[in-house]
């Protein structure tokens, strides 16, 4: 059976196809699978697992639905969703990882990662993430009430798009080093990851072995996934 693994969903109320295209692929794809890996921002915005959406709340239910069925769902914190906890967990019957994750598909081992910990040439972000995904400042976050953290969270999507009209496209992409190093620490030869939006499949080569970075695309204006069977990595898209 195939394992397959999306990124940058991005669900949110303000573009329902996207989450319909979401839950069909649950039903329909995702059913047959082995295992779902989610590499992050399946939410374009999780303010604490007592989030009220109800179109979050439906996803969550297709994801019980999916996992109760006997269909693995492993989740890693993206840069939109870094608050997913144990409620959420217990609302979707999804399994968190840590953030980069090795996992075995067949023989090989292979490096699972949200991707945005590798773009460390965007200065400002790097600055930012450090600073939220501190164990304190989620502890302070999460203790205001719940129309205080929606309001900022607003805040910081509008910030967020602000600093991406304004930053250098090749500044938010991954750095080669610190592909390399991870490449190193890890002693895999395969990457996956989001983030980006970036989708692609780059061969490269370090310490004169090869190697492969696969790139999942985001879902704003069309869904896609990778498909992995039989030691095969296929980007496939969804038509919208």
């Amino acid at each position: 059976m195939a394992r397959l693994i999306v990124s940058d969903v991005h669900l949110d109320a303000s573009a329902p196809e996207a989450t319909e295209q979401f839950l069909k692929f649950l039903r329909a794809e995702a059913a047959g699978a082995e295992a779902l890996y989610i590499l992050g921002d399946l939410f374009e915005v999780w303010v604490g697992d007592d989030d009220a959406e109800p179109d979050n709340e439906r996803v969550c239910a297709a994801l019980r639905a999916l996992t109760a069925s006997g269909v693995a769902c492993f989740v890693l914190h993206g840069n939109r969703d870094f608050l997913l906890g144990s409620g959420f967990c217990e609302r979707s019957g999804c399994q968190l990882l840590s953030d980069p994750v090795i996992a075995e598909f067949g023989a090989e081992a292979v490096l699972l990662t949200h991707g945005d910990a590798l773009c460390i040439d965007d200065h400002p972000y790097q600055e930012l993430r450090s600073i939220v995904r501190a164990a304190d400042w989620q502890r302070r976050f999460l203790a205001l009430p719940r129309p205080q953290r929606e309001a900022l969270a607003h805040e910081v999507r509008a910030g967020s798009r602000r600093h991406t009209a304004r930053t250098v496209p090749y500044i938010m992409d991954v750095n080669a080093g610190a592909v390399t190093a991870a490449f190193r620490a890890t002693r895999v030869r395969r990457m996956i990851h989001g983030h980006t939006h970036r989708p692609g499949v780059h061969d490269l080569e370090v310490d004169g072995q090869a190697a492969q970075r696969i790139v999942l695309g985001a879902w704003y204006e069309q869904g896609s996934y990778l498909h992995c069977a039989d030691g095969r990595f296929q980007l496939r898209s969804l038509p919208r």
